[in-house]
């Protein structure tokens, strides 16, 4: 699959801003995308495109603020840079508590705010990459038998084919059967590694079916 190009999504009501910012972003061969109103964005947010999202916090009808309220009921993972003018620093720090990657007060040097959308989509591609692997990762546990799942958890908890044999009242040829199907379906090279991905699923095992 054709992995998507960062896209860097402007939402600010002035039409000078926006246009001075497409300038700005083009002159780095940065792709952007401009909306002049929150609603316009939340018609057509996409999910799946990597970048990030550069808002000003004060806009008419729905603000910056409540325009990343939406999306985070949404679930998305997109970083959010805020512009903010000033005296709007409380409602800034609002925005960081829900969340929000960054914030530059007005008026600030493009450089800076370069160098922040640069940082932003490289923790979008970090947290797309994360959540990828867990998507990956549960797709494989969602393949194994209920008794696999069992014999899963007894490996990742260290313990040896003997004591597994005896733990589930089977023979120690069965669970090196069983452990063979567990480490080709998760596509593991090892035990450390089967370790290292259920610590990736945050403390949760295989439900058995």
């Amino acid at each position: 699959m054709k992995t998507r190009a960062p896209t860097v999504i402007v939402v600010d009501d002035d039409a000078g801003v926006r246009n001075a910012m497409r300038l700005l972003l083009r002159s780095v061969r940065l792709e952007s995308a401009q909306f002049a109103s929150a609603g316009d964005l939340l018609e057509r947010f996409d999910p799946d495109q990597p970048g990030c999202l550069v808002l000003d916090i004060r806009m008419p009808g729905m603000s910056g603020l409540e325009l990343q309220q939406q999306l985070n009921l949404k679930g998305a993972v997109i970083p959010v840079i805020f512009m903010t003018g000033h005296g709007d620093i409380p409602m800034a720090v609002e925005a960081m508590q829900h969340g929000a990657f960054d914030f530059l007060q007005k008026p600030f040097r493009d450089q800076d705010l370069l160098d922040r959308i640069q940082r932003a989509i490289a923790k979008d591609a970090e947290l797309r990459s994360s959540l990828s692997e867990h998507t990956r990762i549960r797709q494989h546990l969602e393949t194994l038998t209920p008794r696999e799942s069992e014999v899963l958890v007894l490996l990742t908890q260290g313990k040896q084919n003997k004591s597994i044999a005896q733990e589930l009242g089977v023979s120690p040829r069965t669970v090196e059967i069983h452990r063979a199907r567990v480490m080709e379906k998760m596509g593991a090279q090892s035990i450390a590694e089967l370790v290292h991905m259920m610590m990736g699923q945050k403390g949760r095992t295989p439900a058995a079916n």
